[in-house]
């Protein structure tokens, strides 16, 4: 018997640690750009040296001060992307809640169960085998097993239901063929935002998708 609440999630400490380290490496890596037209003009014959000669001759101090600005810039912009992952999962007698920052989602507990990880992601099914959520979550089983209790499965206990796509399968009705030709595109060049919403599309139509290397891998649920 769990208990009444639990959560897991990112420590705080790990998460305050990330907004310091990242900055302070893009600060890093700003300034080794900032040293390249230097130590690249040392070369010789080396070709095309005007550009390089151009960088050099920024004044002091403002160019090393600019690149030491736009590193921590980007580590900070990197900070922010990284941190909007930070999930945290808490389980009540009722319900459970997924937060990360700026969203939070609950779902009814009786729906949920089973809960499992696929490689860096927590996946949460219903009794149809559903897929109900599907989220970055980089915690370690154990800790997870904590809080699901019962409903924790150490493998997706559909993993053999599941088969590639291909376009014009013939027993895929029209609408789940084009969302599933459209998401492919949407793999194909890297747009994660689309690709997740037509996963949603998909769990509407009844189908959980799986991706292995940007091929799709899916099954019908109950």
């Amino acid at each position: 018997m769990i208990d009444e609440t639990r959560a897991v999630g990112t420590p705080m400490w790990a998460r305050a640690a990330m907004w310091v380290a990242l900055p302070v490496a893009g600060a890093g890596v700003g300034w080794v750009v900032h040293q390249l037209p230097e130590w690249i003009l040392r070369i010789p014959f080396l070709p095309m040296r005007g550009p390089f000669k151009l960088a050099e001759r920024l004044p002091e101090p403002e160019s090393t001060i600019g690149a030491l600005a736009l590193g921590t810039i980007a580590g900070l912009v990197l900070a922010f992307l990284a941190d909007r992952e930070s999930l945290t999962v808490r389980m009540s007698g009722t319900e459970v809640t997924l937060t990360r920052p700026g969203t939070t989602r609950t779902l009814p507990r009786a729906d949920v169960t089973v809960a499992y990880r696929e490689r860096d992601q927590l996946v949460l099914l219903g009794r149809t085998g559903r897929e109900l959520a599907r989220e970055p979550f980089n915690v370690s089983p154990r800790r997870l097993a904590g809080v699901f209790g019962p409903a924790w499965s150490d493998q997706d206990p559909y993993a053999d239901a599941y088969r590639r796509w291909v376009p014009n399968l013939p027993d895929l009705p029209a609408e789940a063929e084009a969302v599933f030709a459209a998401r492919q595109q949407a793999l194909d060049r890297g747009d994660s935002d689309d690709a997740k919403d037509l996963r949603a599309e998909l769990a509407r139509l009844g189908f959980v998708v799986r991706d292995e290397k940007k091929r799709q891998h899916f099954r019908a649920t109950g």
